[in-house]
This record gives structure tokens, C-alpha cells and sequence, in this order.
């Protein structure tokens, strides 16, 4: 699946473009199965959480988002709700930020994806000897609205020990400077994880309501660093677990929806107890 020059750039940088993944049929596909998920959706029925990548104070608090792991959950956009009523200014197919975490699982198409002979190949090139996929998001990047996500390294989120993740992220539409593409610093895979996003181990703090909190320092950036990385529908960026990346806010009429997913070595390595997410079954295996 991958050449050795591709293997060696990944290694390098960080990061690395796969072109076609999937094809523009399974791009579709995709897009159809998270419409069916969506017109099912009662966001006036349903635990609302707001999503917000930069501060996270609401899914920090919230129930809904820390038992996300297992299901198939709907976040909605900060400027989709309306400050006064905190009822959707907008239909609900244009409100949601992401649906997560257990889309790999639940729903056929994207199962497929996650577990298909090329992922396969990708990992086994890449020395996974025990990968497992922990969780997977559809993210919507909505016209005008879709929310700008702050540099940010995924081992801050989803840790292991010793640290080996990578996050596969799919483009299902193309993914421009315009409508929130991905920005890259190269080599800073290299960089430690200062920071983590944890469950709050203060039993009385938890029970009050801050379910999770940032620990470490948080690292500063310069954006003269960064790089972007623009790809067609189709193309995937393979993303190892330390690279420093962003993604900003779309101010383009065009939207920008992706299906991410994150690997991580179970050889020899331990999930952490304290990450934010924990799921009641064992991790699916890539075989």
C-alpha cells in the first residue's frame, strides 16, 4: 500500500498524504449513512452538547460526552444555537459539529472503511504488530460556521505507554485553504505530549460536575510554522500521535465533512486509565 518513500516521509514528518483511499462511491456512501443517522436525530429529545475543540467547557461537564465512547453521538456547533432560546437557529443537518465515538462499530459503511484490507496494509508497513482502533468521529466543518480547532497534538486526547497512535483522517469532500484543511508543523512528531485531556481523578470535583480537565502545560506555537495540507475527496492524511496540527474556522459557503479514526498499538503498550475515553468492551482489533 505504501512505498518506501512514503514510509520514510511519514517518519520525517508526521504525517502523510494517501491518495484514494476510498473512492468517491465509498466517500458517498459514507455521507448517506451519516444523513440516515442525522434524520433520526431529535436534538430536542435528545442530551444536547455543544462541542467546542478550543475550551471544552461544556463537554467537560457533560455525561453525554464522556459516555460517548461507545455510542453514536451527535455534538452541535457553538453558532448553531441561539443564545437566548438555546434552541437551534438552523436545521439540524447544518448544526452538528461531529457525530463520535463508536461509528467504526455500529454503523456497516464505516466499518468497512476502518477495517478494510488497505488500512490493514498501512498499519503492518507501519510496524503496528497488536493495532486496535479506539474511536472514530464524523466531522462536519459546516458553511460559514464550522469551528476553528487550536494546534494541538491527538496524544493530548487518546494516550498510550509507550505512545503509538495514528489517527487516520478521510476526506469526503475536498479539504481547501478556504473551507478549514488541516495545517501541519513537519517534525513535530518529535515533540513530547505536555499535556493531557484526563478524567478528573478529585472524586468530589467529578461528582460536582468537571467530569474532565486539561493536566501539563500547554505548549505555545508559532504560525509561521505550520503548513497547509489540502487534499481531494477520496485522500487520507495519516497522522501520527504527536504531530502538531490545526485546522481553521470555515468561512467559505462550502462544507468540509471528513471520517477520522485512531489507531493504537496494544503490543506491549497500555491504554491509559486516566484518558477521557473508556468504552465498556475491548477495543476491535485490525487483523
Amino acid at each position: 500500500m505504501l512505498t518506501q518513500e512514503e514510509i520514510q516521509s511519514y517518519k520525517k514528518n508526521g504525517y502523510l498524504v494517501v491518495k484514494q483511499l476510498i473512492t468517491i462511491d465509498d466517500c458517498q456512501k459514507l455521507k448517506e449513512s451519516v444523513q440516515q443517522l442525522i434524520h433520526k436525530w431529535n436534538p430536542e429529545q435528545d442530551s444536547q452538547c455543544v462541542f467546542s475543540a478550543n475550551s471544552n467547557t461544556q463537554q467537560s461537564k457533560s455525561r453525554y460526552f464522556l459516555d460517548s465512547g461507545d455510542n453514536i453521538s451527535f455534538f452541535i456547533e457553538e453558532d448553531a444555537i441561539d443564545l437566548n432560546t438555546k434552541k437551534l437557529n438552523r436545521d439540524k443537518y447544518h448544526s452538528v459539529n461531529k457525530i463520535g465515538h463508536a461509528l467504526h462499530t455500529l454503523e456497516p459503511q464505516f466499518k468497512k472503511v476502518s477495517f478494510s484490507d488497505k488500512i490493514k496494509s498501512i498499519v503492518h508497513e507501519l510496524d503496528f504488530i497488536k493495532p486496535a482502533i479506539c474511536q472514530s468521529m464524523y466531522i462536519f466543518k459546516q458553511p460559514l460556521i464550522g469551528a476553528k480547532v487550536t494546534p494541538h497534538q491527538d496524544g493530548t486526547f487518546l494516550y498510550n505507554e509507550p505512545l503509538k497512535i495514528m489517527g487516520v483522517w478521510i476526506a469526503l469532500e475536498d479539504a481547501t485553504i478556504e473551507n478549514g484543511c488541516l495545517w501541519f508543523i513537519p517534525g513535530s512528531h518529535t515533540y513530547p505530549i505536555n499535556r493531557r485531556y484526563v478524567r478528573n481523578s478529585n472524586e468530589q470535583e467529578f461528582n460536582n460536575g468537571q467530569m474532565l480537565i486539561f493536566t501539563g502545560t500547554e505548549d505555545k506555537y508559532d504560525d509561521k510554522d505550520f503548513v497547509p495540507i489540502e487534499i481531494k475527496a477520496g485522500d487520507a492524511i495519516l497522522i501520527h500521535g504527536q504531530a502538531v496540527h490545526k485546522s481553521e474556522q470555515n468561512t467559505s459557503p462550502i462544507s468540509r465533512q471528513i471520517y477520522t479514526f485512531h489507531i493504537i498499538e496494544m503490543n506491549d503498550s497500555e491504554y491509559s486509565k486516566e484518558n477521557w475515553l473508556q468504552t465498556n468492551e475491548p477495543f476491535p482489533l485490525i487483523h
